[in-house]
């Protein structure tokens, strides 16, 4: 079983790579941001809680996700693996997913942190937000979002560098380009 998480900062091409890895290894797709998106447009319960937090740059609270990724994951018992794409966003976050694969006799593989500068997101974040109208992709909420990642997430770069299954991808060039890295990283984790 595959499983990788794929983390970076707001901008850095989590997605878009996300879905090249599913397309080209049969992963199914964990995106918390995507899970959130639709129970906001369909204004969930679940859904005004996050777009409170979502539209201040705040995270979701851990214990909304959690149960939200526990409930995905039971649903696909037969899949080939999984791909975390945005979770998890915290070192308590790695930690409640570690136990949760773990209680399911399944772990991580491999860990991708899209490395991707400052100027540059801040640039993709705004385009984004212009093409797609995303609340979150405003001027007011990028800076607020990035603050958070850098204090909250770039964190997990350390913690997952002690497990060995941590891989830093230059997430600067065409799309295709990033992938060719992230594709042999995770081609040979598949060896191994």
């Amino acid at each position: 079983m595959l499983n990788v998480v794929v983390f970076g900062a707001p901008g850095s091409g989590k997605g878009t790579q996300s879905e090249l890895i599913i397309r080209n290894f049969g992963l199914d797709h964990i995106s918390t941001g995507e899970v959130l998106r639709a129970e906001i447009k369909n204004n969930t319960g679940l859904g005004k809680i996050a777009a409170e937090y979502i539209d201040r740059g705040h995270l979701v609270p851990d214990d909304l996700i959690i149960d939200m990724l526990i409930n995905v994951v039971d649903s696909k018992k037969d899949s080939k693996g999984f791909i975390f794409d945005g979770f998890p966003r915290t070192i308590h976050q790695a930690e409640m997913l570690e136990e949760i694969l773990d209680g399911r006799n399944i772990g991580l593989t491999a860990i991708i942190d899209l490395k991707v500068e400052g100027d540059e997101l801040i640039t993709r974040l705004l385009e984004r937000g212009k093409r797609l109208g995303r609340s979150d992709d405003r001027p007011e909420t990028i800076k607020s979002r990035l603050d958070v990642y850098y204090l909250q997430t770039a964190p997990l770069a350390e913690y997952y560098k002690k497990e060995n299954k941590y891989h830093a991808i230059r997430g600067v060039g065409t799309v295709e380009e990033i992938f060719e890295q992230i594709k042999k990283v995770l081609s040979a984790c598949q060896i191994s």
